[in-house]
This record gives C-alpha cells, sequence and structure tokens, in this order.
C-alpha cells in the first residue's frame, strides 16, 4: 500500500512537472457505440455526461479540465452547453448533426466543430421498405403468433401484399429515392409529395399530403423534422390514408401528430403502423405498445454494425488529429479567427 502511494505522489509530480502529458478531458453527453467509447476512454480522461445522476454537477466539477466534447448528430451542442465549458476547444459528432449544433456559438468562441459523414440515406431507406414489409405483411404479429403456439389450433392472420399498391413518399430527397426505388422493385407504384415539384423526379407530385394519402395504400414519411414538418402527418391525412391504408415514419417523430395516430389506430381508422421515430426518443407511448398492428423500431435507421465502426473511426480521427496539432479530417465548421 505504501508503494502504491510513493507510486501514486511520483506519477503526479512528473505530471506537475509536464513530463507526463495529462490526458484531455472530454465530454461524452450522449451513449455511444460501445467499442468507441472504450477507445476513448483509453486514450482520454472520459467524463460521461449520460450516465451522471447529477449531470449539472459533473459539469461543474469538469468544466475547467474538459477540451473536447462528443455528441451525436441527434444531441447536438447548444450554446449553453459551449458556455459551461470555458476550454472547450473542438466538438465531435458520432454522426451528421443537422441544425443541432449551435455553429454560431462556436464560431464565436473559435471552437471546431467535426462530424462523420456517411451514407445512410440507403440505409434508411432499406428500413422504410422493411417496415412496409413487416406492417403490411403482418411479420412481427404472425412470430408472436407461432411462438404462442396457436399454428395447430388456428388459421394465421392474412396480411396485404406489396404488389400493385400504391406508396405515397413525403419527401423525395435521397432517402425518399432510395425508398421509392426499393417500392417500385416490390411491384409498386410510386407517388410523393413535397413543397414543390421536382423536375429529375419522375413520380407523380401532389401538391397536397391529404390527397397523396388518400391514393396511397402505404405513406411513407422520409422528410426531414422543420418547424413547417412539426405535426405535417395530421388527423386529416390519417383520415384520408383510410382504413386500408398504413403509416410508416423514418423521418422524425414529431412529422406524424402522435395524439392523432393513436387515436386513428385505435379507432382502426388506418390499417397499421411502422415506426422507426417517436417524440420523445427513448420514451416511447405507452398507448402504441398494445396494438398488433403496430411495429416499432428503436431508431434503427443507421444503426448498423458497418456505419457504427465508420463513424467510431471517424470521430477517433478527428480528436486524434486535434491534439496532435492537426486539422481535424472531418469538419463542419472550421475555427475562425
Amino acid at each position: 500500500m505504501a508503494g502504491d502511494r510513493t507510486a501514486t505522489r511520483i506519477t503526479a509530480k512528473l505530471v506537475t512537472a509536464k513530463l507526463i502529458p495529462m490526458k484531455p478531458g472530454i465530454l461524452v453527453v450522449a451513449r455511444i457505440f460501445p467499442p468507441t467509447l472504450a477507445e476513448l476512454e483509453r486514450d482520454y480522461a472520459v467524463h460521461n455526461y449520460w450516465e451522471a445522476a447529477d449531470k449539472d454537477a459533473l459539469v461543474k466539477k469538469v468544466a475547467c479540465n474538459v477540451r473536447g466534447l462528443v455528441t451525436t448528430g441527434l444531441m447536438g451542442c447548444d450554446r449553453a452547453r459551449m458556455e459551461a465549458l470555458p476550454g472547450l476547444e473542438i466538438i465531435a459528432s458520432f454522426g451528421t448533426p443537422n441544425g443541432t449544433v449551435d455553429l454560431a456559438a462556436a464560431r464565436e468562441r473559435g471552437i471546431i466543430v467535426a462530424n462523420t459523414p456517411d451514407r445512410i440515406q440507403e440505409l434508411v431507406a432499406e428500413l422504410a421498405i422493411g417496415l412496409a414489409i413487416a406492417v403490411m405483411r403482418r411479420v412481427c404479429e404472425t412470430d408472436r403468433f407461432v411462438r404462442a403456439g396457436r399454428w395447430a389450433a388456428e388459421s394465421p392472420p392474412m396480411g396485404t401484399g406489396l404488389l400493385g399498391k400504391t406508396c405515397g413518399i413525403v419527401a423525395m430527397g435521397r432517402i425518399g429515392r432510395g425508398t421509392a426505388r426499393r417500392a417500385e422493385a416490390f411491384g409498386m407504384s410510386v407517388c410523393w409529395h413535397g413543397p414543390r415539384p421536382k423536375d429529375d423526379v419522375p413520380y407523380p407530385y401532389y401538391p397536397d399530403l391529404a390527397e397523396m394519402a388518400r391514393r396511397s395504400d402505404c405513406l411513407i414519411v422520409t422528410c426531414p423534422h422543420l418547424p413547417e414538418t412539426t405535426g405535417l402527418v395530421s388527423a386529416r391525412v390519417l383520415e384520408a390514408l383510410g382504413p386500408k391504408g398504413f403509416l410508416v415514419n423514418v423521418a422524425r417523430g414529431p412529422v406524424v401528430d402522435e395524439r392523432a395516430l393513436v387515436a386513428a389506430l385505435k379507432e382502426r381508422r388506418i390499417a397499421g403502423a411502422g415506426l422507426d421515430v417517436y417524440w420523445d426518443e427513448p420514451r416511447v407511448p405507452a398507448a402504441l405498445l398494445p396494438f398488433e398492428n403496430v411495429v416499432m423500431t428503436p431508431h434503427l435507421g443507421s444503426a448498423t454494425l458497418d456505419v457504427r465502426e465508420e463513424r467510431g473511426r471517424k470521430l477517433l480521427a478527428n480528436l486524434k488529429a486535434h491534439f496532435s496539432g492537426r486539422p481535424v479530417p472531418y469538419p463542419l465548421a472550421q475555427r475562425v479567427g
């Protein structure tokens, strides 16, 4: 024990004398890919904000030693959090922030913002069609039917095929286009809605979302969450979708009026829903849980091992470059001034 204490005192003196450099302090504000977190903890003095019982107390305790902040594209970082960390030099996002990092505040402070660009759009489109198949063909419901031992005594419930049906897509960006290609591969007709027509999109365009929903067998939501898209899929749109229509949401939870969706499901005014996103993640409304005709996944749009490993490599590369005095390889906003 005495030897351990002596070694600790010697190490502390060497650190103070800068013979052994102190590891940069990193505040990790959200849970990230565990192997990446393990590497961070090996190379840096990591403070896990996301698991702290008293988060404000943790920030006050470590603020002066934090030089880097690790966040996610969804969580981001606002001005108040930057101001709480006077020594902050770099915000490293696991994923690409879309308006969730206050870039103006970062520029004012000379804080570098780095991200981990990837091509997740095709993966989200893949999940969109997967959810459409799952809810329309009743895959999850019949899985439970088999597991419950009901097949020997009962006929399984019948689903709805995709062939010959119409898929209405909300927004024709990269995710929407990828979804359209996959829907066509399953023999579906495609139409779409967005704020304005696009000359390079070959599918029928509907300026009125409710009118498109009325003509759709499956309505797939792929648009970004903006003030103007909050509640875009309203009670009126769900009513137009009708008792034989299915809803799939791989965009963001607030794009769909959640109360209206629960009411439509409860009153059987739509046939079912496939949901990957929710208003208050990871808290899913208890009212959705009993519905057999709802398939729910925990925001898996980009959640593949390949993408997580790629993001981890890029996040670690950004931090290593910065603390080695080199430009980050994947900047979102460069240092100003």
